[in-house]
């Protein structure tokens, strides 16, 4: 998918400071370091639109980020940071759960988790949680290009077992230093938030720039 337009819009904490212009949303989940906000800034071929960061526990709000007018991708705080303080996990637990409950407009929960190593039990409760709650799931093993190529798939399979992995959920491999998955991610995505085919995006840009040019 081409990426036309990407802006950050909104830090929020709960739903009267949510986007209201209805669009899809996906959000991602993961443990603190995992790569979610190098994922946002490669799947939309930004370098820095999406902070990152080397000291875990940054992201302490739900980050909007708006893509081509067509939806919006929701940075979720990372889980797992032992140093951030329980009462503050707490908070942070009440308004992910809510926006994931509660959202009408999410359409897909991206979840990564680091290809290097087994899903944490942080990682087991939260793939549990989603499929209690039937909230459609995308697993994305990140950092993939820290893997030999010869052991992806034994490191893949670890994933699946560790996490129980049901059939109908797909694993993804990604790399935000390659763009490993990316367009596999994409098609996904597209597909679950029904976004126009690209040709229709196309030629509604190039009509309404020569609507401009008159």
């Amino acid at each position: 998918m081409k990426v036309n337009q990407a802006e950050f819009v909104i830090s929020a904490v709960g739903p009267a400071q949510y986007p209201e212009d209805g669009l899809p949303e996906i959000a991602l989940a993961g443990r603190s370091n995992v790569g979610k906000s190098s994922l946002i800034n490669k799947m939309i071929a930004r370098k820095n639109l999406a902070r990152t960061s080397s000291q875990p526990g940054k992201t302490q709000t739900l980050n909007f980020y708006k893509i081509n007018e067509e939806l919006y991708f929701v940075d979720l705080p990372g889980y797992g940071y032992a140093k951030v303080s329980m009462s503050q996990r707490q908070e942070w637990g009440k308004f992910i759960e809510s926006y994931l409950l509660k959202r009408d407009r999410l359409r897909m929960v991206i979840m990564l988790v680091d290809v290097r190593h087994p899903p944490t039990r942080d990682d087991a409760a939260m793939y549990d949680w989603l499929k209690h709650y039937d909230i459609p799931i995308c697993i994305v093993a990140t950092k993939a290009d820290k893997v030999p190529r010869s052991r992806w798939q034994k490191h893949v399979k670890q994933v699946k077992e560790t996490l129980l992995v049901r059939a109908n959920d797909k694993v993804v491999l990604f790399s935000s230093e390659t763009g490993l998955g990316k367009d596999e991610l994409w098609g996904l995505i597209a597909n679950l938030a029904e976004l126009r085919p690209e040709e229709a995006r196309s030629a509604e840009e190039s009509d309404k720039a020569a609507a401009e040019r008159e």
